[in-house]
């Protein structure tokens, strides 16, 4: 049983929406860098897609759950320490480290990450409208918590050759508590989340995911 309405958990949407605005429209800027960068082959890239979706997930941590969120669910506050810490292990990941490098990958792991991309960042929004959720009560690309998984599912199918671990665990967590919370308060975009869990598969094939304390793969940015 959920401790919140479906009527607050909408009106947590508008409040969110109204307060950060024009920042809906800086996280489409963000991610727009992001895919030309890679797509393009750009220098900084890859510490350009590991710090964009690290800011996504900070400040959704921070600003979403920890500021909106947590005055009508307690768990939020939970959510918010998980979201920050999931943005500091990108971060630590792919600008310290070094240990992410994104490029445009053929067959059907980047068809997949190319489709779960573009539904988070198109998609996503015209099955909210098709669903009835008008702006600003409907979660927005980039800062609010389902559509950033889906796109960091996306953009994580795209990297190469190894992806440290322990930066799947809480987007997989997420896609769960989302994903089923999604049903009960009727959210038909965020449906597919449950079924994210096959990202997770698709990333742990052999030679796609390293152990945490693995070395940085050779050549390596």
């Amino acid at each position: 049983m959920l401790p919140f309405t479906r009527e607050q958990f909408f009106a947590v949407f508008a409040a969110y929406n109204e307060a950060v605005w024009p920042v809906q429209y800086l996280a489409y800027l963000l991610a727009l860098a992001m895919l030309v960068a890679l797509v393009r082959g750009w220098p900084g890239r890859d510490r350009l897609v590991s710090g964009g979706l690290a800011a996504m997930w900070v400040w959704t941590g921070v600003a979403y759950h920890g500021l909106y969120f947590a005055p009508i669910n307690p768990a939020a506050l939970g959510f918010a320490a998980l979201f920050v810490v999931q943005g500091v292990l990108m971060a630590h990941a792919g600008l310290m480290q070094g240990r992410l490098r994104f490029e445009v990958r053929p067959g059907w792991r980047g068809l997949v990450g190319w489709c779960l991309v573009a539904y988070a960042a198109i998609v996503y929004p015209l099955l909210g409208w098709a669903a009835g959720h008008r702006y600003p009560e409907m979660p927005s690309f980039g800062i609010t918590p389902c559509p950033v998984t889906l796109f960091t599912f996306g953009m994580l199918l795209l990297a190469a050759p190894v992806i440290p671990r322990r930066l799947l665990v809480i987007p997989l967590l997420w896609s769960l508590v989302g994903g089923s919370a999604a049903v009960l308060l009727g959210v038909p975009q965020d449906w597919p989340l449950l079924i994210s869990g096959l990202c997770l598969v698709l990333l742990l094939w052999p030679g796609k995911v390293q152990p945490g304390n693995s070395s940085p793969p050779q050549g390596a940015a």
